[in-house]
């Protein structure tokens, strides 16, 4: 997989049973990748359940999982 996370912003997108969405986006920062997870029910606040650095190997590695293994798939920004 090209090193899709560093350049730009990268959000991933599941869709819930109650019309909402997880999300995880990932933010380059400083040479590491932040690394946001959280929900979202419009009209509501998105919440932030976890936000973390990691390496930009370990970024790429957690997208490919989140993507084969969690059911996420790449999305424009939810908000």
């Amino acid at each position: 997989m090209p090193r899709s996370v560093t350049p730009s912003p990268l959000w991933l997108v599941r869709p819930r049973s109650d019309g909402g969405n997880d999300y995880v986006s990932f933010l380059p920062s400083q040479g590491a990748v932040e690394m946001r997870e959280g929900s979202h029910l419009p009209p509501q606040m998105p919440l932030l359940k976890r936000r973390r650095s990691l390496a930009i190997e370990e970024a790429e590695a957690c997208t490919r999982r989140l993507q084969q293994e969690a059911g996420y798939h790449r999305s424009e920004p939810l908000f």
